[in-house]
């Protein structure tokens, strides 16, 4: 049996591309993963400096609003502080007034019972 030198070199040839084409791929795929790798790292790197950045504002937001809070919460209590300080003044005085009122009544109701007993 006699091999045609043309079909085995056609051969070998067409053998040849696919390993050559296979050994070019994983050289692209391994590029293309460093590269992606790269490219994570970095977005990592810059979301987590945007998201420090945003905690730090939103804590001083936060603070400050607290703040605020705070001033107009203990503004409202002195004013209803007052408000009821007064109140309490004013209900004092009416219920000091009635009593000498009724006290007086009572004292006119004694002494004409005491008249009409005699």
């Amino acid at each position: 049996m006699k091999f045609n030198g043309k079909i085995f070199l056609a051969a070998v040839l067409l053998s040849a591309v696919p390993v050559a084409l296979a050994q070019d791929v994983g050289s692209d795929v391994k590029k293309t993963a460093k590269d992606t790798g790269t490219a994570t790292k970095t977005a990592a790197k810059k979301t987590g400096s945007a998201t420090e950045k945003a905690a730090d504002k939103t804590a001083d937001a936060t603070k400050t609003a607290v703040k605020k809070t705070g001033h107009a919460t203990e503004k409202a209590a002195d004013k209803t502080g007052d408000a009821t300080k007064t109140a309490a003044k004013k209900t004092g005085s009416g219920v000091k007034k009635g009593v000498k009122a009724t006290g007086h009544e009572v004292k006119k109701a004694g002494e004409k019972t005491e008249d009409a007993v005699k």
